[in-house]
């Protein structure tokens, strides 16, 4: 409860953990930032206060700070973030599949990977390393921000909302709710991987054969 106190529209640090996790979460992927900014809509629950707006464009512009220096790290130094990140088979996997995703979807998936567990790191770096056009890459990072932001802060005012006098009530049917809507994510994913990974390849279109050149003689006037 001492907690949730401290995070109010007042607080610096209010402010300071809705920039910075959500910068920070791409390289390190095991900081809360999803966690924080559930938290922060929970906290700030029954306000109308016009700086819930600024909470929700930091986090929103966190996130799309951290997508840009992934990508930007993954284009200056993409051999040893590819060797670091993608090690393994596992790792190898995931960007293989980010690629074969990133060729078919682009900055849709750019979008919706910011909600998939781990899919956010693998699509940003890979942007990096492939080259990804910069000027596709960031508005739709903004957007993913954006959507992020508004859906996290979203939930943490719902659950806060039917456990007003009851917040670490709230908070847990907010990240339960997150938890749900991540495993759905997830698990359309894979069912969408596995439908595309059986169909048959395309078949290459056959030649068509020469017409056979008529040999009949030339009429003559």
């Amino acid at each position: 409860m001492s907690v949730l106190a401290q995070l109010d529209l007042g607080s610096a640090l209010s402010y300071l953990i809705a920039v910075l996790l959500p910068a920070l979460d791409v390289l390190i992927p095991v900081l809360p930032s999803e966690t924080a900014v559930i938290t922060l809509g929970v906290a700030t629950v029954g306000s109308t206060d016009p700086r819930i707006g600024v909470l929700v464009a930091l986090a929103a512009l966190g996130a799309f700070l951290g997508d840009n220096a992934a990508y930007q790290l993954g284009r200056r130094f993409g051999p040893v973030i590819g060797r670091r990140v993608f090690a393994g088979e596992r790792g190898a996997r995931r960007r293989a599949w980010a690629e074969r995703s990133l060729n078919r979807f682009g900055a849709r998936l750019i979008i919706v990977c910011r909600f998939i567990p781990g899919g956010r790191t693998a699509v940003t770096l890979t942007c990096g390393l492939v080259g990804y056009p910069r000027r596709s890459f960031v508005p739709a990072t903004a957007v993913a921000g954006l959507l992020w932001a508004g859906y996290a802060f979203f939930l943490g005012r719902l659950g806060g909302k039917a456990f007003e006098d009851r917040p670490w009530a709230g908070l847990l049917l907010a990240f339960g709710l997150a938890l749900v809507i991540t495993v759905l994510i997830e698990a359309a994913r894979r069912l969408w991987h596995r439908h595309t990974s059986t169909q048959p390849a395309d078949k290459a279109p056959q030649p068509e054969s020469p017409k056979p050149r008529s040999h009949a003689p030339a009429r003559t006037k």
